[in-house]
C-alpha cells in the first residue's frame, strides 16, 4: 500500500512556499540586493524543513505513552530551535545573507498556518489531495 502525502503539511508547505513567492514578489519592488532574497530563501526551506520535522515527531510522539511522548515531542523542539539559532548565528557573522530576511522566511510557517483554510481548498481542487 502507498503512503499518501499528509494533506495538512502537504498545504502547510503549498502556503510557505505561496508565501515566499508573493514576498519575494513584493522585495524585488523595492531592493534587487541578492542577500535579501538568499536570505528569504534559506527561511522558507527552514520553515519548510520545519513543518516536515514537526510533522514527523509529532506522529512519532503520538504513537508513543504519555511520558514518552512528552519527552520525545519536546527533544525535537528543541532540536528544531536549536537548528534555526545556528542558521541565524551563521548568518549573521557571515555576509552571504541577511538574516532579518531570513527570519520573515521561517515566519511564513506562521502566515501558512493562518492561511490553512484557503489552502486546503487549493489543493482540494487544484492537487486533488
Amino acid at each position: 500500500m502507498k503512503n499518501k502525502i499528509d494533506p495538512t503539511l502537504f498545504d502547510l508547505c503549498l502556503g510557505i512556499v505561496l508565501y515566499g513567492i508573493v514576498f519575494q514578489l513584493i522585495l524585488l519592488l523595492f531592493s534587487r540586493q541578492i542577500s535579501y532574497s538568499i536570505g528569504l530563501w534559506i527561511g522558507i526551506l527552514l520553515a519548510v524543513a520545519g513543518s516536515i520535522h514537526m510533522w514527523w515527531s509529532l506522529n512519532r510522539g503520538l504513537d508513543q505513552a504519555s511520558k514518552g511522548a512528552a519527552k520525545t515531542v519536546g527533544a525535537n523542539s528543541l532540536l528544531r530551535y536549536f537548528v534555526l539559532v545556528i542558521v541565524m548565528i551563521g548568518l549573521i557573522y557571515t555576509d552571504f545573507a541577511n538574516p532579518i530576511f531570513a527570519f520573515c522566511g521561517y515566519m511564513g510557517m506562521k502566515v501558512s498556518a493562518y492561511m490553512n483554510p484557503w489552502m486546503r481548498k487549493i489543493s482540494s481542487k487544484v492537487f486533488k489531495i
